[in-house]
Order: structure tokens, then sequence, then C-alpha cells
């Protein structure tokens, strides 16, 4: 029988990202000396070090533990109602957000410093807009203008991810801000142009 060493502790591991990720939050990346993440999360600082070799690696994992954003376009899209849809897939995405509120917030900071948060966040938008594209097409009762269907997928997923950027300071009480702009852009797609 192998022994676990204090070095090998998960719940270590798991304190240490959870203290980077307060201290993180709260005072900036490059304002948090390590001493500091240590203290926080009750282990020696050769710990932090042990696990995460270079302070750029603990901003790496606290990347990772991101919510997933895909969703399968069929658990959110009632067909014929695009706006109903776009709702669903909105709830759906700040669902998974609120479990990672502090952590979105801290990343959104930390993307002008570090180029790997940007490059995360810049691929979660791009996610989010091939999901609406997905959720617009799938709920349309017909055929939609591509650049039209492109255009609201970009707005929305703008909208999405400045909600979740702001998420820490949110108002919990105005909920209905993102469904007007859900009810403007399928309004957009689906109302006929004048003649």
């Amino acid at each position: 029988m192998m022994r676990r060493t204090k070095k090998d502790d998960p719940s270590a591991r798991e304190r240490i990202l959870a203290a980077a990720e307060e201290l993180f939050a709260a005072s900036g990346f490059d304002a948090t000396p390590t001493s500091k993440i240590a203290v926080l999360a009750r282990v020696p600082k050769g710990l932090v070090h042990y696990y995460f070799q270079k302070k750029q690696d603990l901003l790496t994992a606290l990347v990772a533990r991101l919510p997933d954003q895909h969703i399968e376009p069929g658990v959110v899209v009632v067909p014929g109602d695009v706006a109903a849809s776009l709702r669903r897939l909105v709830a759906e995405l700040d669902a998974r957000n609120r479990a990672s509120t502090l952590l979105s917030h801290l990343l959104w900071r930390e993307a002008d410093t570090h180029p790997s948060v940007k490059e995360a966040l810049q691929e979660r938008f791009s996610t989010v807009v091939e999901q609406v594209r997905a959720v617009i097409q799938a709920a349309s009762a017909g055929p939609l203008p591509a650049t039209q269907v492109e255009t609201a997928s970009s707005l929305l997923a703008l909208a999405v991810s400045y909600r979740h950027s702001v998420a820490r300071h949110d108002d919990p009480s105005d909920k209905n801000t993102i469904d007007r702009e859900v009810d403007f852009i399928a309004s957009a797609l689906t109302t006929p142009p004048p003649h």
C-alpha cells in the first residue's frame, strides 16, 4: 500500500486554487504574492510551487476551472420561436456562469495583461457566437439571411459576455435586461422587412 504524502494531498491543491482565485480577484494577479496564497490556503509556500511551478501556472489552472459553455441546441430550442430559444440558451449560460462569478470577474480583468487568459476568453466568446447561431438556425421557421444571423449571433454573444464579465457586481433584481435584448434580436430576425 502506497502512503500519501502531504505534497500529494488533493485538498491542498484545491485550497491553493481557491485562495489564488479569491486573492487575485481582490488584489489582482500581479499584486498577489504566492506567500499570501499559501497563508490563505493553510499550506507551506513550497507546496504552492510544488503544484504550480510558476505563478502563471495558477492563472492557467484557474482558466481551466471555468465551466463548460457548450450547450447542445436541442436542449434549448423551441421550434419556431427564436426569442424563447435564445432566452433558454442565455438562461443556461447564465446558470453555468453563476457557479464561477468571482473567477469570471478575475479572468476578464486579467485578460488585458495575460495573453493566455485573453485567448481563452476569446475562444469562449467564439463558442457562444457559434451556439447562438446554431440556436437561431434551429429555432427559425424558415431560412434567414446569413449576414443577419451572423450579426445577431455576435451581438447576443457580446451582451452575454458583458453580463458575465460584470456578473459579480450585477443587481440580482434586474433579470429583464437580457430579455429585452433577446426580444429585439429575435424581432429583427423574424419580422419581415417593409416593402
